[in-house]
C-alpha cells in the first residue's frame, strides 16, 4: 500500500500474516480476552509516532504482527519552545490517519481495540489538549497523556518477563534504564522488587538540541554534552544506591541499534551482554561522525542518526560511573508493556499490586507508621473490600488503592497528632509510590484524608474537582476504611475474619471466635456514619456467640 508507512531500520511488516474480520473477535470490553484477538497500541514519542499490531490469546499470550514508525518533531517543538505549532500537530494527525488505514487491514474498526499514549512530549506542551482535541476530532482516536508513574509502571511489564527468562543467579541489583528522546526511566529491582522508579528528564533530542546553531568542535561538543549527562547520572547513582555488584540493563531504540551492529548474532529477543569497552569505542566514533555519515555507515534513518551519539554517550557514561565490564540488553520497549496490558485487560496484575504495597510499605516506615497495626487496618479494608462488592461494585483498581490508603492512613502522625488525616493526603500526593499515577495517589490520599473526621465535601477543592465516578469511589473506599479501622479500635489486631450479612435494611458484621467486641461495637456507631450516607443501611456487629 504505498501510504503504508514504515523506515529503513524498521522491521518490514511479516508476510503471511492473514487479516482478520472485525467481526471475529470476542471480548468483554474492559476484560480479558475470551478467544484471540488483534489490538494495536500506538506511541506518541518525542521524535517518531509507532504502532504495533498484535494478536492477544486467550491465555494472555502476545505475538506481534506488525510494526510501523514515522519521525515527527514534537519534542523539537515541545523541548524548546513548550509549544506545538500547527505544522507539527497536522503532520502528526496525518500520520495517525495513515495508521487507520493500515488498521483497517486487520480488521481494527473499533476504537476500543487501540490504546494511544503520549509521553514527555505532548506532556509538556502547553497546548497539549488542543493537540489530543485535534486528534479525536480528525482519527477518532483518544490520546492518553501518560504521567511518568504509569510511563514506569508500563516499562515494568514490559522488562519483567525478561528478566525472569534470564534467571540472575546472583542476588544483585538489576537497574533498567531506558533513554527516549526526551526523558529517561529508571527502574531499580532487587529479587524481583522495584526499589525505586524515576524520571528524569533528560532525553537524546533534549540533548541534541542544547547543542544546536553551536559551533564548537566535535570536542567541545562532546564536552557540553557530558557536562549535561553527568549532573543527572549524579541523581541517578543516588538513588541506586549502589552497595554491592549490579547488573545494568539498557533499554531503548539507540542501544538496539547499537547492540544489532555490535552484536549480528543476537536473536534481538533474549536478553544479552555487550562488552561495555565495546560500547565506548563505538559512542566514540559515532559522535565523530556527522548524521549523513552515520546513515550511510550503518544503514540508520535520519531519525536515528539523530539522537545516536547523545544517547549512546549516555549509556557508556552510565557503564563509567557504575564501573562495570558489561551491560545487557533488551527488546523491551514501552509497546510490548503496552500490549501486556492490554493482554491482562487493564487489571493489574498481582505482581504489580505486590510491588505497588511493597512501594507503600517503604513510605510508611520512612514515617515512622505502625507497621503492624496498619497491616491489620488494611487486610480487614480488603476483606470488607471482597465482602462487599456487591453493595460498592468498585473494580479491583480500588482494592489496591484502599488497601495502600489503609497502609498509609496514619502517617501524617509523623508530622502533627492534630489534623494528621490532612497532613496524610498532603504527604502521599507528594511522594513516590511506585505505579501510581498523579491523579491515582490524589484517590489513595483523599481515602486516607477521610478515615475521620469530616465526611466528603464540596468546599474540599481535590475532592470537588474529581470526576462524579471517581468522588463517588473516594467516599465509598473511604467508608469501607472507618468500619476497617473500627473493627481494630483496639489496635490488637484480634480481629482477623469476618462475614457480611444483609438483613432486612442493615448490614450485619459477623466476627467470628472473638466473645467481646464491645469496644468495637462503640467504635462501630461511630465509625459507620459515612457508609449509612454512602449506602443508605445502619451497620451491625455481631459475633457468632450473639443469638
Amino acid at each position: 500500500m504505498a501510504d503504508s508507512p514504515t523506515t529503513k531500520k524498521q522491521a518490514t511488516r511479516k508476510k503471511g500474516v492473514k487479516k482478520r474480520s472485525a467481526k471475529s473477535p470476542a471480548t468483554k470490553k474492559s476484560g480479558r480476552v475470551r478467544r484471540s484477538e488483534v489490538v494495536a497500541v500506538i506511541d506518541i514519542g518525542a521524535i517518531s509516532i509507532r504502532m504495533a499490531v498484535a494478536e492477544i490469546h486467550a491465555g494472555g499470550a502476545v505475538r506481534q504482527l506488525d510494526s510501523l514508525i514515522q519521525p515527527v518533531e514534537l519534542g523539537r517543538d515541545s523541548f524548546n519552545q513548550r509549544f506545538l505549532t500547527r505544522g507539527t500537530i497536522e503532520k502528526s494527525v496525518e500520520i495517525l490517519r495513515r495508521y487507520r488505514r493500515t488498521l483497517l487491514e486487520y480488521g481494527i474498526e473499533s476504537t476500543d481495540r487501540v490504546r494511544v499514549v503520549a509521553t514527555s512530549a505532548v506532556r509538556e506542551a502547553s497546548n497539549r489538549l488542543a493537540f489530543i482535541d485535534r486528534v479525536y476530532v480528525a482519527t477518532g482516536l483518544d490520546v492518553e497523556v501518560m504521567d511518568e508513574a504509569e510511563v514506569n509502571r508500563i516499562t515494568f511489564m514490559g522488562v519483567m518477563p525478561h528478566l525472569h527468562s534470564a534467571a540472575f543467579e546472583d542476588p544483585r541489583k538489576i537497574v533498567v534504564v531506558e533513554m527516549g528522546g526526551g526523558s529517561t526511566e529508571l527502574l531499580v529491582i532487587r529479587g524481583g522488587n522495584v526499589l525505586h522508579s524515576e524520571s528524569f528528564r533528560l532525553g537524546a533530542l533534549r540533548l541534541q538540541e542544547t547543542l544546536r546553531g553551536s559551533r564548537a568542535t566535535a570536542s567541545a561538543r562532546r564536552g557540553l554534552l557530558e557536562s549535561h549527562i553527568k549532573r543527572t547520572l549524579m541523581r541517578m547513582a543516588d538513588q541506586v544506591r549502589v552497595d554491592g555488584p549490579i547488573h545494568l540493563v539498557a533499554l531503548g531504540g539507540d542501544m538496539r541499534f547499537a547492540g544489532h551492529c555490535l552484536l549480528p548474532d543476537w536473536d534481538g529477543v533474549s536478553l544479552t551482554r555487550l562488552d561495555t569497552a565495546d560500547l565506548r569505542a563505538f559512542a566514540d566514533k559515532v559522535l565523530r561522525m556527522d548524521e549523513d555519515q552515520i546513515v550511510k555507515q550503518y544503514g540508520a534513518s535520519f531519525l536515528d542518526a539523530q539522537t545516536l551519539g547523545p544517547a549512546l554517550l549516555t549509556y557508556s557514561l552510565l557503564t563509567e560511573r557504575f564501573s562495570l565490564d558489561e551491560v545487557y540488553l533488551c527488546e523491551a520497549n514501552l509497546r510490548d508493556g503496552l500490549l501486556r496490558d492490554m493482554a491482562s485487560g487493564g487489571d493489574w496484575t498481582s505482581e504489580f499490586r505486590d510491588q505497588t504495597i511493597r512501594s507503600a510499605r517503604a513510605l510508611g516506615r520512612r514515617f515512622d507508621y505502625d507497621e503492624s497495626y496498619a497491616n491489620s487496618v488494611a487486610e480487614l479494608s480488603r476483606r470488607l473490600f471482597t465482602e462487599l462488592a456487591d453493595e460498592h461494585k468498585l473494580s479491583q483498581r480500588f482494592e489496591v488503592l484502599l488497601y495502600v490508603a489503609s497502609l498509609l492512613h496514619e502517617i501524617g502522625l509523623f508530622i502533627n497528632v492534630q489534623s494528621n488525616h490532612k497532613h496524610a493526603f498532603y504527604i502521599i500526593r507528594n511522594s513516590e509510590l511506585f505505579g501510581l499515577s498523579k491523579s491515582e495517589k490524589n484517590l489513595v490520599g483523599l481515602i486516607a484524608r477521610y478515615y475521620r473526621r469530616a465526611f466528603p465535601q464540596p468546599s474540599h477543592e481535590v475532592y470537588r474537582n474529581l470526576n462524579r465516578d471517581d468522588r463517588v469511589a473516594v467516599a465509598k473506599a473511604a467508608a469501607l476504611l472507618r468500619l476497617a479501622i473500627a473493627l481494630n479500635d483496639t489496635r490488637s489486631g484480634r480481629i482477623r475474619e469476618i462475614r457480611c450479612l444483609r438483613e432486612e435494611k442493615r448490614l450485619v458484621i459477623v466476627v467470628p471466635d472473638v466473645e467481646d467486641v464491645s469496644l468495637e461495637r462503640l467504635a462501630m456507631q461511630k465509625a459507620s456514619g459515612l457508609f449509612q450516607e454512602i449506602f443508605g443501611v445502619p451497620v451491625l456487629l455481631r459475633t457468632t456467640s450473639t443469638r
